[in-house]
């Protein structure tokens, strides 16, 4: 890597793992008279208002230094704005179950579910992308699970249960991580980049919610955004969220994608803290074993992927 600098990748991911383990604890804390729907829309366009400048900053700096003419126009072609338009609608929904699933299962397990992610995106980038994996990853892949598994359970004390709100949030990590496999397909076709995605996807999918949410509820329900203190809770979302992406992207410039992966992988560790101390949630023995047995295998996956 031509700028690569341990240090500040290393911060930028520790900032992340802040602004990423805070995610749930927000969407928890908000209150109740904000329901999903207009806080995903709300704070889907304040994340737009946040990367437009960096969108329009990357777009001139690819102008001004005659980069790639395909980054500039290729978001025209067919396929880019198909793609663009399935982005916007898919994650229109992807917030909204989100924030449902948080509040169903607590912050610590919605922490421990998203970890998940990693093995969703081995999978997809074996279909999609021809990306290669190992028999050892996928034992660690079924580990990474048990550990999921056995946090929920509470040691499996209740096997039985169902945890609606788990499932949700892996739903949801199919979804974006799909999303996200078809959008490095035109990353590597260098006719989209980073930050243009981000506004594009924030910009559409807040307009579509808020469109639906007019559509559903009568108008003066948009009341509640200004409702005593609500919009602090939006504006934090919004801001938390936006930077948690903008931090990644900017670790990802100075270190490989697998020393960030493993960095970002203690995220439950911070929704645990501040869940205990801000919502009073229990954290037990079983959420350590668990948490550590997700760190350990998303690590050991990340490992063995470099030696593919």
């Amino acid at each position: 890597m031509p700028n690569y600098d341990l240090r500040k990748g290393v911060i930028y991911c520790s900032i992340g793992v802040l602004l990423i383990g805070l995610q749930p604890v927000i969407a928890n804390s908000r209150p109740k008279t904000i329901d999903p729907i207009i806080f995903g829309g709300i704070t889907a366009l304040i994340e737009a208002l946040i990367f437009m400048p960096f969108y329009f900053i990357e777009r001139k700096s690819i102008k001004k230094e005659e980069k790639l003419i395909s980054l500039l126009n290729g978001w025209k072609k067919k396929r880019n704005l198909f793609l663009l338009f399935v982005i916007g609608l898919v994650f229109s929904a992807i917030p909204i179950m989100l924030y449902v699933g948080f509040e169903i299962t607590g912050a610590i397990n919605s922490s421990l579910a998203l970890k998940s992610e990693i093995v969703v995106a081995l999978l997809f980038g074996y279909l999609l992308l021809n990306e290669r994996i190992s028999k050892i990853q996928i034992f660690f892949c079924f580990t990474l699970f048990l550990g999921l598994f056995l946090a929920i359970t509470e040691g499996f004390k209740h096997v039985i249960g169902f945890d609606l709100g788990v499932f949700i949030i892996l739903i949801s990590v199919i979804l974006f991580t799909f999303i996200h496999a078809l959008t490095k397909i035109s990353f590597d076709r260098d006719e989209l980049f980073p930050s243009q995605v981000v506004f594009i996807r924030n910009l559409v999918s807040g307009i579509l919610i808020i469109i639906i949410y007019i559509i559903i509820f009568p108008f003066e329900n948009l009341n509640v955004i200004f409702y005593k203190n609500n919009f602090l809770f939006f504006l934090l979302m919004g801001v938390d969220y936006g930077f948690s992406l903008y931090v990644w992207y900017k670790a990802l410039s100075y270190i490989e994608i697998g020393k960030a992966t493993i960095i970002i992988s203690f995220t439950p560790i911070v929704s645990s803290f501040f869940s205990y101390f801000l919502l009073g949630e229990n954290f037990t023995i079983f959420h350590l074993i668990g948490t550590s047995i997700i760190i350990i295998s998303i690590i050991m996956i990340v490992k063995m992927k470099k030696k593919i």
